[in-house]
């Protein structure tokens, strides 16, 4: 040993502090870049050099430069940044999805309340022509109303088309960043030494990837990472990336789907697959709630529009001939539509599915706010599937449910179709009436008690089945012949030679006559309580009193607090589906809250691991001043023990 051995310790110190150094200044230098992970010097004792008397030290050696890292941790942080990603996403669209449910003065259902405002004025004057001007004015605001909230619910479904197109796009220039860096990460890793700033920048892409999809890693033994979504399907594996698309769905070409893939080898990814993520946030909203939401204004539309036009057709208007002329549909409503999936049969010369099924509306106020799936069951039947519920019903061709009538034609052994009955109801929805005289005001019939009644008995409401009764300009005669209810009629024409006649039995609450029985396609009902020898009247509405009659009239205005959809009232109807908005809203809320605070919470964690404490740094930095001075100092020892081995051996 010497001086040699001596100079060489104080190197390697010298160097092993600078190295730390460094690190520390780089530390303070990137506390503030998103991603650095904090990096140290890793040091080990050089290997002794043996002497008769032992092993003697040779300073130390940098072994390695480390980065602050829990893999643990960074997983934790990146599933908490896609759940809190999906959660804000479907916040955001639930809040824009609620501007087109509210209450108040210019909202849908105060457009409702003012045209049976309209009408209400219509029964008190029905043959005023302003007030029946007025009527076609609301009639029309009403329908521009759900045009509006229409279109603006499908505004909604194209924005999340182009944000998942958008979306898509930028999770595919990360995979394929992320693949290259694996090369790079590969290359480096096989010299010996780990990449830092390659991995912090992978890191970092995983991490801006999980907030569009939620990911699974695993790190290999080379140094890549391979990630996988939608419960193993494979996006990122070494080098190479799967590319993802952004297709129309194949159950309906409105929505997006999330494929595996390009062009024809295409494969959609089930979104309840998908985890997390802003992508997952679209998917489920577009699925979900905006569905719920169309329905929701388009079954309004729909059983108020076709109530109204049901309403119209009993009633006569005052366009010519005069007592004639029944009542046009008020509006024009938005068709149902079946939509063939894109996998079904297909005619090989055209390519356009062999099978079809079209939808009749048959009842208005069975129309349920929900799509459906009709498919072929395992015995060749057809199963519908209502969406909303989960509820499943065995239809064949013409079936009737939830009032519609199915209609199937060609359809092919694996066929399905989704079948929206409201969906463009609103949209759709058209007032038609341009002539005030047009309005069905007037009832065909008008009933009346006879002078000589004694009992208590008068005349609630008269309703026809149709403008056109089965026997025009026949009175019908119906005579009580007790006090229990019991009563004869009699059909009697013009002349007043006796058609048909019959017996039925009175009760209050009941109309006359008691259904299946008819008389003249009318339904009659009464209030009070008649006594023996009463008689009512039901005649033809004389052309002289069609201008002042409302019965029609009044049988519309009734439609305003009627069970007219899905057994419940246009207001309540509205104000329920206010409320669902509001709870989803709120839950929504409450959930983009927690998870945020979950994100916030992993971060921190992972923080607390990777990231640059300034305070640990600068004492870091006077610990190696001190150790590098040290180290200064042994090569200054080691120069004044060489001089005076220099000067001894000179001087001997």
């Amino acid at each position: 040993m010497g001086s040699s051995s001596l100079f060489s310790i104080g190197v390697s110190a010298l160097s092993a502090n600078y190295a730390a150094l460094q690190a520390t200044s780089n530390n303070i230098s990137n506390a503030n870049v998103a991603g650095y992970s904090r990096q140290q010097v890793k040091l080990v004792t050089a290997p002794g050099q043996f002497t008769g008397s032992g092993y003697v030290g040779n300073g130390v050696d940098v072994s390695t430069v480390t980065r602050a890292y829990s893999a643990f941790l960074t997983a934790n942080a990146a599933t908490a940044q896609s759940l809190s990603s999906m959660d804000s996403t479907a916040l955001k669209q639930l809040q824009s999805l609620q501007n087109s449910f509210q209450i108040g003065t210019g909202s849908l259902g105060d457009s409702v309340n003012q045209l049976f405002s309209s009408i209400s004025a219509l029964a008190n004057n029905p043959g005023d022509l302003p007030t029946r001007q007025v009527v076609l004015g609301q009639a029309s605001a009403m329908a521009a109303n759900f045009n509006a909230a229409g279109s603006a619910l499908n505004a909604l479904q194209t924005s999340v088309n182009q944000q998942m197109t958008t979306t898509v796009a930028e999770v595919n220039n990360l995979t394929q960043s992320i693949a290259s860096l694996n090369t790079q990460i590969a290359a480096a890793t096989a010299q010996g030494q780990p990449p830092n700033q390659l991995l912090d920048q992978r890191d970092m892409l995983i991490s801006n990837l999980s907030k569009d999809i939620q990911v699974s890693r695993v790190d290999n033994a080379d140094g890549t990472t391979s990630l996988f979504i939608a419960g193993g399907q494979t996006l990122v594996l070494g080098s190479n990336a799967t590319t993802l698309s952004a297709l129309q769905d194949p159950t309906d070409p409105s929505r997006s789907a999330l494929a595996v893939g390009t062009g024809s080898s295409a494969r959609p990814l089930d979104p309840s697959t998908l985890g997390g993520g802003s992508i997952a946030g679209l998917l489920n909203f577009q699925n979900n709630e905006l569905v719920s939401g169309i329905n929701a204004v388009g079954q309004l539309a729909a059983a108020v529009g076709g109530a109204l036009n049901q309403a119209q057709a009993k009633g006569l208007s005052l366009t010519p001939p005069a007592g004639q002329s029944a009542g046009a549909s008020m509006f024009s409503i938005g068709a149902p539509q079946a939509i063939a999936n894109a996998n079904n049969a297909k005619a090989p010369a055209t390519g356009q599915p062999l099978g079809s099924v079209s939808l009749t509306v048959t009842d208005p106020s069975a129309l349920r706010a929900s799509n459906y799936t009709l498919m072929q069951s395992s015995g060749g039947g057809w199963q519908l599937t209502r969406l909303s519920d989960g509820t499943v019903t065995s239809v064949s061709n013409g079936s009737v449910v939830d009032g519609m009538q199915i209609n199937i034609s060609n359809a092919q052994p694996g066929d399905s179709f989704l079948l929206k009955p409201v969906a463009q109801a609103a949209t759709g929805l058209t007032a038609l009436l341009q002539n005030p005289l047009a309005l069905a005001a007037a009832s065909p019939l008008i009933a009346s008690t006879a002078t000589a009644n004694t009992g208590t008995a008068s005349v609630a409401s008269l309703s026809v089945a149709s403008a056109t009764v089965p026997t025009p300009g026949a009175t019908a005669r119906i005579t009580f012949t007790d006090a229990s209810g019991d009563y004869s009629w009699q059909l009697q024409d013009a002349s007043g030679n006796t058609l048909s006649s019959g017996t039925g039995t009175w009760q209050a609450g009941q109309p006359i006559p008691t259904p299946p029985q008819d008389i003249n396609g009318f339904s009659l009902q009464l209030s009070g309580a008649p006594k023996a020898g009463d008689v009512i009247n039901v005649a033809p509405t004389p052309a002289s009193a069609l201008s002042t009659n409302n019965g029609n009239a009044a049988n519309m205005l009734n439609l305003q607090n009627a069970n007219i959809v899905d057994g419940q009232t246009p207001t309540n109807t509205w104000a329920q589906a206010i409320a669902q908005v509001g709870v989803q809203v709120q839950s929504a809320q409450a959930a983009a809250n927690m998870s945020s605070a979950a994100a916030t919470q992993t971060s921190a964690a992972q923080s607390s691991v990777s990231g640059v404490n300034m305070d640990e740094e600068a004492a870091n930095l006077i610990q190696f001043q001190q150790s590098y001075q040290a180290a200064a100092k042994i090569l200054q020892v080691a120069q004044a023990v060489f001089a005076t081995i220099i000067t001894t051996v000179a001087n001997g």
